[in-house]
This record gives C-alpha cells, structure tokens and sequence, in this order.
C-alpha cells in the first residue's frame, strides 16, 4: 500500500468514524434502538462502547476502501470515489444485514431498511474523501 492509499485510507476512516458517530450516535439513536431485534443485552452502552475500537475499525474500513478504489477501479477524482464506494458499500452492507437478520435476534426488518442506506450514504461520503485524496498530483 502506497503512501497516497494510506493516507486516503486514514481520511476515509476518520469519515466514517465521524458520520458514524453522527447519525447512528445521535440523530438516528432511538430508530436504530427501536429496530434491534428480540436478542437483549447485545448491545454496550453508551458509556461502555469501546472508542478505541470502533476507531480501529472505521481506519480498517477506510483503508479497505481505499485499496480497492485507488488500486482495484482506479479512482482519481471525488465523484469516481462516490459512486463507486456507495456501490460497494451497499453490497456489503446489503449482505452483512441480511446474514445478521438471517441468522441473529439482533436485528428486525426494518433495521435493515434503515441501515443500508445509511451506509452507502457514509461509504460515498468516505469514498469522496478518499477519491478527491487520490486525485491529487
């Protein structure tokens, strides 16, 4: 992985751990809350959510981004990196959801209607990021 990969990888992180914080955190807390299924004390707290790790995981995610936007499609402007991570993001939150759905009490139907387009909308966000940082000369 290149410096400019990286780097992108770092931005596209810190996108989706601010997004992240943002919607499913704060704004849609009591929706996502509604919509968990009949599995009970799955889920932390809020005081007793792992930052840390939520961190390492949105850096992971991003620099996964990054490697197949910037080695694998080749991106290099923002609005190549947007529709192609909201592509890939919707695939793969489409097929988490649906296997945790299939397979779990953690999550209703509804969640899932919730959840994948909020997670192309974090992944085009991250993957504009990610895709302007390629661009650049």
């Amino acid at each position: 992985m290149n410096t400019k990969t990286l780097i992108s990888g770092l931005l596209g992180g810190v996108c989706y751990f601010l997004l992240g914080w943002l919607i499913y955190g704060v704004l849609l807390k009591d929706a996502m809350n509604s919509s968990m299924g009949s599995a009970t004390g799955v889920m932390r707290g809020h005081d007793d959510m792992l930052l840390w790790a939520i961190a390492l995981g949105n850096i992971a995610t991003g620099l996964g981004m990054a490697y197949i936007l910037g080695n694998w499609a080749g991106v290099t402007s923002w609005a190549g990196g947007a529709k192609a991570a909201a592509t890939v993001g919707a695939l793969f939150a489409i097929g988490y959801d649906l296997i945790m759905y299939a397979t779990s009490n953690m999550m209703e139907l509804n969640g899932i209607f919730m959840d994948v387009p909020i997670s192309i909308f974090m992944s085009a966000s991250a993957g504009a990021v990610i895709g302007w940082w390629l661009g650049r000369s």
